[in-house]
């Protein structure tokens, strides 16, 4: 008699703790539906990325999603044509299930921009004059032949450029080790198919730029300092750059190691 009785708790029990289990999971997901802003129609397989959990879905049919999230948590949502966007996880949007996001096509969104501090006359010869064509700052280094691009002018530009020419490894140490969550991210990333199919499908470098919160610079001088051609590094989709900078990543680990 007791041995039913101990069979009946422990069903009790273990019915209990699924229930709870099963509980706390719905409560750590987010679900809501994405709309076009201007059509205020449902947008099936627009991709969704949890960048701190590194979880990826996609919309169905009905504009639909759910994907695991906590509060604080970032999500940035991809869509061919569509303005991508960044949406922090509050309280109340994981309490009340009606949530309703809109993505801007990129036609409307460029309607918004204002060029400035230009003003344009509609001449093209003046204008052409007025308007500065490149930002970019160029570095000269005694003793060699050619200048050096280091993008925007900011503290580092020049100690990336010495770096990169002069000793390419104490470049990689600075962007692999003051980065190590960004790095560890890696294998989360490459684990995860919705995650991957989108990157396969992008040449843009935003996925990946918002995952690693790496500059798309930074992801260049990683790929050049280890031995990776330009052809790749320009052509190359964001799935295969994501795969070298896990090797490279891998390499310099094993190397560090040695020392």
């Amino acid at each position: 008699m007791n041995k039913y009785i101990l069979l009946v708790f422990s069903l009790i029990t273990f019915c209990g703790f699924s229930q709870d289990k099963k509980t706390k999971e719905k409560e750590n997901e987010f679900t809501a539906t994405i709309i076009n802003a201007q059509t205020d129609e449902p947008m099936p397989s627009v991709h969704i990325v949890n960048l701190n959990q590194v979880k990826g879905t996609i919309t169905d049919q009905e504009g639909k999603f759910t994907i695991p999230a906590v509060a604080n948590d970032t999500l940035y949502l991809t869509y061919l044509g569509f303005k991508s966007q960044k949406i922090k996880i509050t309280n109340d949007m994981l309490k009340f299930k009606d949530t309703k996001i809109t993505l801007t096509e990129l036609a409307f969104a460029l309607e918004e921009v204002v060029v400035k501090p230009y003003q344009l006359t509609g001449f093209l010869e003046i204008d052409a004059k007025n308007v500065s064509l490149n930002d970019s700052y160029q570095y000269a280094i005694s003793g060699l032949n050619t200048g050096y691009e280091a993008g925007n002018k900011n503290p580092s530009a020049v100690t990336k450029v010495l770096g990169a020419i002069l000793n390419p490894a104490d470049l990689l140490r600075n962007l692999f080790g003051k980065k190590p969550a960004q790095m560890r991210k890696l294998r989360q990333i490459k684990e995860d198919d919705r995650i991957r199919d989108l990157l396969a499908a992008k040449f843009d470098r935003e996925t990946l730029t918002e995952l690693l919160q790496l500059e798309k610079v930074d992801i260049e001088d990683i790929l050049n300092n280890c031995n990776y051609s330009k052809s790749f590094i320009q052509t190359a989709n964001d799935l295969q750059i994501l795969d070298a900078i896990s090797g490279c990543y891998e390499e310099y680990k094993v190397l560090n190691r040695k020392k």
